[in-house]
């Protein structure tokens, strides 16, 4: 008798069918931790249903075919009439829609709101990242909107609304709608104030027309966008609406869709714009004020993004390495695989911490809390967006070959990552916003000391890293030069002070042992051996 030469042995189950809210240890706390009691209740029953949804096989075929359909552009129907629309695999909708109903668009209309989304969030976002992108884009553009109460009053219920409708109608004519942003342009990038697209007003209501492009715009399948022109009082922020009143579409040319590495599910367009009609939002010659709301909520969305991508390579690590054998045991309970294992789930578990403190900070709206935010929020947009690609490399190395073949997920998750640190402002600009909000804004630099300052005498080498921080900061000479190194220490040092008072012991020791007091190698995986870290990486175990 033949020997059987295809006996599956020694595989790893695939990681489905669990709950990716209650499992993320890290993550509930957060949620008990910034959320008022009486809301606590209704918020871990709707972040557990959405985690077992996330975590179903239905769910995750979604996510792969979303991937594995990219959107098509379709500048003419058959008849040769211009309509410049998208066309998204069906998983794609089903997604959006189910973020949309769970209320990623409505933080602004409801007690606990930022925290609740964040969670949401960061749960919904590790099934498929891409669609993250309009959920993201609507919910940010609310609090640009209200500089202008009449566009505002208009606007806000369609953006805030739990119904998706994807078809292009009127505003006026749906139940809720998506927005997308059009800021950057070919010649110019980060530097919005070179734009060169023209605003040409139309009557003293507040109506322009738009000539010009927009070399990257995002969600461009939307109802409804923010953009940047060159009105006659300089750049200035406007409306612009996919569908007019009367139903006829505007001129919104999409020349094409960006073929880009990662968040192949997602649309990013150059589009044209010749006679674009267009409403003012604010006042001319203050658009880079006005949208700046937007983007600062779109900064938060990037970290909470890196957070989720992270989460999910490092659930997937622990389990492939709770199941597989190699060497006469299991691998995590290898020495050497533990401290990589360990190492990641620090940092996975610092970044969820920050993101929902920051999030909590948007729930208060107090003036200290957005004084914080001036500072917190690039300094985390940088450092959090910088460690995921590394960690993600790591995280499917524990897979070994497993990791770099696409059925695991884990390419998908490594194209995906860099995106955050790139979109939104890339590192160098978020490290010179930093160094603005220091400079510009003492009441940004005594909110973060106050909020640190919390954890003083907790950690020996935590009160190492303030005095450390407080030292280069006195030295202002040549600090542009320094920017990048100043955002990762206001980062590191936040991290630990929330550690340091909410997080295990184990996790704040492990934490402040390495990234603060310098026992740590180059690489993941060079933590000191003398840590608890058993229990570091058990709290990342995603089931049980």
């Amino acid at each position: 008798m033949a020997a059987s030469t295809h006996t599956v042995t020694n595989q790893v189950p695939p990681l489905v069918g669990y709950d990716l809210f209650t499992a993320d240890k890290a993550l509930v706390a957060a949620v008990e931790r910034h959320l008022d009691p009486g809301l606590l209740d209704g918020a871990r029953d709707d972040l557990s249903t959405l985690g077992r949804s996330a975590g179903s096989a239905q769910v995750q075929e979604w996510g792969a075919l979303a991937n594995d359909n990219p959107p098509k552009l379709r500048t003419h129907d058959r008849y040769g009439n211009r309509i410049d629309e998208v066309e998204f695999h069906p998983a794609w909708h089903r997604l959006l829609g189910k973020g949309v109903s769970a209320g990623m668009t409505a933080a602004w209309t409801r007690p606990g709101g930022h925290v609740r989304r964040a969670a949401a969030f960061v749960v919904w976002s590790q099934a498929e990242a891409g669609h993250g992108c309009p959920l993201s884009m609507t919910h940010a553009a609310v609090p640009a909107l209200r500089t202008d109460p009449a566009l505002a009053a208009e606007w806000e219920p369609r953006l805030t609304s739990t119904v998706y409708e994807k078809e292009l109608w009127p505003a006026d004519r749906k139940a809720g709608a998506l927005f997308g942003m059009g800021m950057t342009e070919k010649q110019g990038g980060s530097d919005v104030r070179t734009n060169t697209t023209v605003a040409r007003p139309l009557a003293e209501d507040g109506t322009y027309k738009l000539t010009g492009h927009k070399w990257f715009c995002s969600a461009p399948m939307s109802d409804g966008f923010l953009v940047l022109a060159q009105a006659p009082g300089g750049v200035t922020c406007f409306l612009l609406p996919r569908v007019l009143a009367d139903g006829t579409r505007n001129e919104f040319r999409i020349q094409r869709l960006k073929d880009k590495l990662g968040n192949r599910s997602n649309a990013s367009a150059e589009v044209e714009f010749d006679g674009t009609w267009v409403r003012r939002v604010g006042d001319e010659g203050r658009g880079v004020r006005t949208i700046i709301e937007m983007v600062s909520a779109t900064r938060l969305d990037c970290v909470l993004g890196a957070a989720a991508l992270m989460r999910q390579a490092v659930a997937q690590a622990v389990h492939h390495c709770t199941y597989r054998e190699a060497f006469g045991g299991k691998l995590v309970d290898k020495p050497l695989m533990r401290n990589v294992l360990a190492d990641l789930a620090l940092e996975s578990e610092a970044a969820t911490t920050l993101a929902l403190r920051l999030a909590a900070a948007y729930d208060d709206g107090g003036e200290r809390e957005r004084a914080f935010l001036r500072l917190a929020l690039p300094a985390a947009k940088y450092w959090v967006t910088k460690r995921c690609t590394p960690l993600v490399v790591e995280a499917s190395e524990c897979l070994g070959g497993n990791g770099y073949v696409e059925e695991s997920g884990m390419p998908r998750l490594l194209r995906e990552s860099p995106l955050n640190s790139i979109w939104e402002g890339a590192g160098n600009v978020q490290a010179l916003d930093v160094l603005r909000a220091i400079q510009r804004e003492p009441a940004a630099l005594n909110a973060f000391l106050q909020e640190v300052g919390q954890a003083r005498g907790a950690d020996h080498r935590l009160d190492g890293a303030i005095k450390d921080l407080l030292t280069e900061l006195a030295d202002l000479a040549g600090i542009e030069g320094r920017a990048r190194r100043l955002a990762e220490r206001i980062a590191l040092v936040l991290q630990g002070s929330l550690l340091v008072r909410f997080a295990p012991p184990e996790t704040a020791d492990a934490f402040c042992a390495s990234r603060l007091g310098g026992d740590w190698g180059s690489a993941f995986g060079t933590l000191p051996h003398t840590l608890d870290l058993a229990s570091v990486v058990e709290r990342a175990r995603p089931v049980a």
